[in-house]
């Protein structure tokens, strides 16, 4: 199987990026043919160097990057990107073997809506993982940055189009909001495949659609740590937050609980909140590479703090928390706390000083936090979320996809037919997704 994997970047600046790269890599382990499509240039991680993996930079510009009026008319459609795109799709056709399935990972940074209509009309199945909630929600995230609240409004309604939610100007907002119409212009009546990585993105994301027509599935994001010895949480000193330092994914939640019951702060990350949380005598070692983030948690972390006020839909350092065998305190709101065993490997709570608060004079017991410590490890690692496990998901709904657009070819299946949801662990569905590869 050739499957194409389209992101923005080929290194990790945020989680979106980090599951692609490691998303193409699993499945030319799994022995698939990957083409890596990035779109804007950059830094490329080791892990794209593989035998069975082609990496090609479409060299657009991230919107950020030019001028204001350019950079607002490229990120709602970008015809540049499309004609890019198809050309590139167009030289791989030409290849022995063709690709088999394109797999969007983002596209708000440099792509835009206009590569939704070449990706759909390859003939092929095309998967969009919801890494966020740009498909529902103009400005991405479902989160209104004027309350600092969850959002409660219809997507492009008018009470939407006139709320000001966005996190830097209305006119950002207006921007954005001419970016999510022009993505359900570019879908039309076209049903999507989306790629859940979590229960309650899906849960979310469903009624909040208007007019688009989508298919869900679902697959954990993989995680990219070996099993070593737990480590020994009850021997450590901090709380610690790994991530950027903002009030909606509750950074200064954290320094003010851990404040409260006389434990210190560690924070690994930057952002806004940077110089509020040094000033008030917090520990922030800014950003650091996975390996020196595993190391820093083994020999500080206490437990690991996800306190997100957003509806994050699966922060991986939670994971990679759970699998060293450290407690973890996560918020309600976020798709982490599904891997969080209340009571038993951490606690999750409603993202409020008070709720942490309560938490965290817990985990000074150590006897606890020893206990959720080995719990925590032993449930993970009972069924990890390898890379192993991310590909086979990935290549049973591959091979089902495909399987159907071949039918519906000859006829055999009408265009509304709806697929089993993909199983998070990968389990079989029916088909052998390695039997043609």
């Amino acid at each position: 199987m050739h499957v194409v994997i389209l992101a923005e970047f080929a290194a990790a600046s945020g989680g979106a990026e980090k599951v692609a790269v490691e998303s193409a890599r699993a499945l030319a382990e799994a022995g698939a043919e990957v083409t890596y499509i990035q779109a804007i240039g950059g830094p490329v991680d080791p892990l794209l160097d593989h035998p069975r993996l082609r990496r090609i930079e479409l060299g657009l510009p991230d919107v950020w990057s030019l001028p204001a009026w350019r950079g607002a008319a490229s990120g709602i459609w970008n015809g540049a990107a499309a004609a890019r795109l198809a050309a590139t799709l167009d030289t791989l056709d030409a290849l022995p073997r063709p690709p088999d399935c394109l797999h969007l990972h983002q596209w708000t940074r440099a792509l835009s809506p206009a590569v939704l209509p070449v990706l759909l009309a390859r003939g092929i199945p095309v998967v969009l993982t919801l890494h966020d909630y740009a498909l529902a929600c103009p400005n991405g995230v479902d989160y209104r940055f004027d309350r600092a609240e969850p959002c409660t409004l219809t997507p492009l309604s008018g009470a939407c189009l006139a709320a000001s939610c966005d996190p830097k100007s209305r006119l950002h907002k207006l921007v954005r909001v001419g970016r999510a119409a022009a993505l359900r212009l570019a879908v039309g009546r076209t049903a999507l495949d989306v790629v859940h990585v979590c229960d309650g993105s899906r849960a979310r994301v469903e009624g909040r659609l208007g007019t688009l027509r989508v298919r869900h599935h679902r697959v954990d994001n993989p995680v990219r740590i070996e099993r070593g010895p737990p480590a020994e949480p009850a021997a450590n000193d901090a709380v610690v937050y790994v991530g950027r330092l903002t009030p909606e994914k509750g950074a200064d939640l954290v320094a003010e609980a851990a404040r409260r019951v006389g434990l210190p702060a560690l924070f690994v990350g930057a952002g806004p909140l940077e110089a509020r949380l040094r000033a008030e005598g917090a520990e922030v070692l800014g950003w650091r590479s996975p390996e020196a983030v595993a190391a820093i948690l083994r020999r500080r972390a206490r437990a690991v703090c996800a306190p997100s006020r957003w509806l994050e839909t699966g922060p991986l350092t939670v994971y990679e928390a759970l699998a060293q065998g450290l407690p973890v305190v996560a918020s309600r709101r976020s798709g982490a706390a599904e891997k969080v065993v209340d009571g038993e490997t951490g606690f999750v709570v409603e993202p409020e000083a008070a709720a942490l608060t309560g938490a965290f004079g817990s985990l000074k017991d150590d006897a606890l936090t020893a206990r959720f410590g080995r719990e925590a490890y032993d449930r993970y690692w009972r069924a990890p979320l390898t890379l192993a496990a991310h590909a086979r998901s990935l290549l049973t709904l591959y091979s089902r996809l495909r399987d159907e657009y071949l039918m519906r070819q000859c006829g055999m299946v009408g265009h509304d037919t709806q697929l089993p949801t993909a199983h998070p662990r990968g389990a079989s569905l029916g088909r052998d997704p390695f039997s043609s590869l």
